[in-house]
């Protein structure tokens, strides 16, 4: 027992040494080469949100794997509706951080204090609703989704375990905005680290020791979410410009309209984006538990491969608010241009592993003995993962215009992406000869659409785009 304690104090000792030595440390985005600064603040956000997204995977392959595949499909399908409600909050905390930055590049800090503060109990206010809401309405949002009835259970089960966890999406989600604003990315991918470690712990204990099932894997999920929280509350409280002060609260007409252009317009964005998704889940719900079981675990396997692209354009969109703040015009040229090189490469290679091991990535989620659903899964990565560039672009567009005060800009390619996606989808899957392939088919062809929408914006802007 004595041996035990010493050996845990030790571990806690260290892990709290590497925190100071290398967590606590902040990117100088203003003043140090673009390229490696850029890489380097953008890389602690890849694997942190990797981290994250792995909540989700790690539920879906040890119960694919140890219950079923009717288990497998409640907690994937569960993925689609989690990320739309989650986007809500992430895209108002995403949304306050171009604020942020913005006010800490600018040396404006008794305004980025009262951003900090007011936006705060704003999203908290908004996740108290949410939270409501879906408890409420859990039953009619199951029914839209043509939840088959095999699988309706177990999956109601998960959601409703799954949903207490919305507070500490929001606390965790908001805090790292506000560490990334001002530099520091390490600090979140440290805790989420610790995080995943126990999710992981937790499943096989709750599944394999207890046999707990799908609300085992759920259970396991919340409990390492609000540890991450907590930590990253904890880690805010050592910048003093980051500490939430209810005095710092401000109702001033042009701190409301920053933080409401910025915030509301983003938060529309991701849950726009997430609703098309949605959407189409329902869709596929439709073609029967197979197809079902593959697009969970596709999905999953699509988005860890374009993640790095999507947080290299949030780490691109704090470089450019922050000089934009600084009054560096030319540093923002250059970091455009670099930024496009970079996606190229991130796009055809993460495009070129994806296809080529498309049938090793679906057996992670689904036993070999699925042979159908891994052929169905395979080819809804060959037809969308051939296009990672495109969505790589459309990820630095989103993070640009946020930046430069124009995040409506953001939502219209949304729109016109999404929108696009979901007509085609329900349009091409009709044809009996292509089925959920249409599906699949739609969705580069949004990307593209909207990445040239996106340049004709960004070389011919309407006029009355308000740049702050």
């Amino acid at each position: 027992m004595f041996k035990d304690k010493l050996l845990i104090s030790i571990l806690l000792h260290r892990i709290h040494l590497f925190y100071k030595l290398f967590a606590m440390k902040n990117v100088d985005l203003t003043g140090s080469g673009i390229a490696g600064s850029l890489l380097l603040f953008s890389l602690p956000l890849m694997l942190a949100d990797l981290l994250q997204t792995f909540y989700n995977l790690a539920d879906s392959m040890i119960v694919g794997n140890f219950i079923g595949p009717e288990a497998l499909a409640a907690v994937g399908s569960s993925y689609s509706l989690m990320t739309f409600l989650t986007s809500i909050m992430i895209g108002l905390s995403l949304g306050s951080s171009a604020s942020f930055s913005y006010n800490y590049g600018a040396g404006h800090f008794d305004r980025l204090e009262k951003c900090l503060a007011t936006s705060f109990f704003l999203i908290m206010a908004a996740t108290i609703l949410i939270m409501s809401a879906v408890f409420l309405l859990l039953d009619w949002i199951l029914a839209s989704l043509n939840v088959p009835l095999d699988v309706y259970p177990a999956m109601k089960d998960y959601l409703s375990i799954i949903f207490l966890g919305l507070p500490a999406v929001f606390l965790y989600n908001y805090h790292a905005s506000a560490l990334r604003s001002i530099g520091n990315s390490f600090s979140p991918l440290f805790f989420m680290v610790l995080s995943c470690i126990l999710n992981i712990g937790l499943d096989l204990f709750f599944i394999l020791r207890l046999s707990l099932g799908v609300p085992g894997a759920a259970w396991a999920t919340v409990i390492s979410q609000y540890f991450s929280a907590a930590a990253l509350c904890l880690c805010s409280r050592n910048y003093p410009v980051l500490r939430i002060r209810l005095k710092n609260v401000s109702f001033e007409k042009n701190v409301l309209k920053e933080l409401a252009g910025l915030s509301l317009f983003t938060a529309a964005q991701q849950s726009v984006m997430n609703f098309g998704i949605l959407m189409v889940q329902g869709l596929v719900n439709s073609f029967g538990s197979d197809v079902m079981a593959a697009f969970s675990a596709a999905v999953k396997i699509d988005g860890i491969a374009y993640l790095p692209m999507q947080d290299y354009g949030n780490g691109f969109s704090v470089f450019i608010s922050q000089n934009r703040g600084a009054g560096k015009p030319d540093r923002v040229k250059k970091g455009i241009r670099i930024s496009f090189i970079a996606i190229t490469v991130f796009g055809i290679v993460l495009s070129f592993f994806t296809v080529a091991f498309s049938r090793f990535l679906m057996g992670l989620f689904v036993s070999s003995s699925s042979a159908g659903i891994i052929h169905i899964g395979c080819r809804y990565l060959l037809i969308e993962g051939s296009f990672y560039i495109l969505i790589g672009y459309l990820f630095l567009f989103y993070g640009y215009f946020r930046a430069s005060g124009r995040p409506h800009i953001s939502l219209i390619l949304t729109i016109i992406s999404l929108g696009t996606r979901v007509f085609l989808a329900y349009q091409l899957s009709r044809v009996s000869s292509l089925g959920e392939i249409g599906i699949w088919m739609s969705i580069p062809i949004g990307w593209a659409l909207a990445d040239l929408a996106a340049t004709l914006f960004l070389f011919f802007p309407p006029k009355k785009d308000h740049v702050h």
